[in-house]
């Protein structure tokens, strides 16, 4: 990480078709090699899927997995005195919802199934119904903060 600037944020356009950035954040999570009409293709086809299993709008199921999946707070390594702690730390929004969006994404990759469309389209519905690895790793996450809270005097 550069010491002299601080990296501009970068603008996130919604996307063409449900007019969502939640929706843009995600493509660009399945993104690979620079393809991004196939990443949108994969995205909107998963939520199609979505639409067909639960017939609901698939863009409240997107942002009710996302709401589920953000963590409150995270630990990060702090060293203090030779020894490194984790201390726990309160996860702002928008880092909260790029972690989501980076474990769904993950364990979607990492399901058993045939295309990506049905494995995405699963851990979305999965963790809009608090269930799923994605919710797991959230779950996990927590639990490391709660038994790392002797520590959190050490707060930067």
């Amino acid at each position: 990480m550069s010491r002299r600037n601080i990296s501009k944020k970068r603008i996130v356009y919604p996307d063409p078709i449900y007019n969502s950035k939640l929706i843009n954040m995600l493509t660009v999570r399945i993104l690979k090699h620079g393809k991004k009409e196939l990443a949108q293709k994969i995205v909107y086809k998963a939520l199609d899927i979505i639409q067909n299993k639960t017939t609901k709008d698939p863009l409240e199921i997107v942002e009710k997995a996302i709401r589920n999946t953000t963590p409150l707070v995270e630990v990060k390594a702090k060293r203090v005195g030779g020894s490194t702690y984790q201390v726990p730390i309160e996860v702002r929004a928008y880092r909260g919802t790029n972690l989501a969006l980076r474990w769904i994404t993950k364990f979607a990759i990492l399901r058993a199934g045939k295309n990506i469309e049905t494995k995405l389209a699963n851990e979305l519905i999965d963790a809009s119904n608090e269930n799923g690895n994605s919710i797991r790793k959230r779950e996990e996450t927590h639990r490391m903060a709660e038994a790392n809270k002797a520590f959190a005097h050490y707060r930067y």
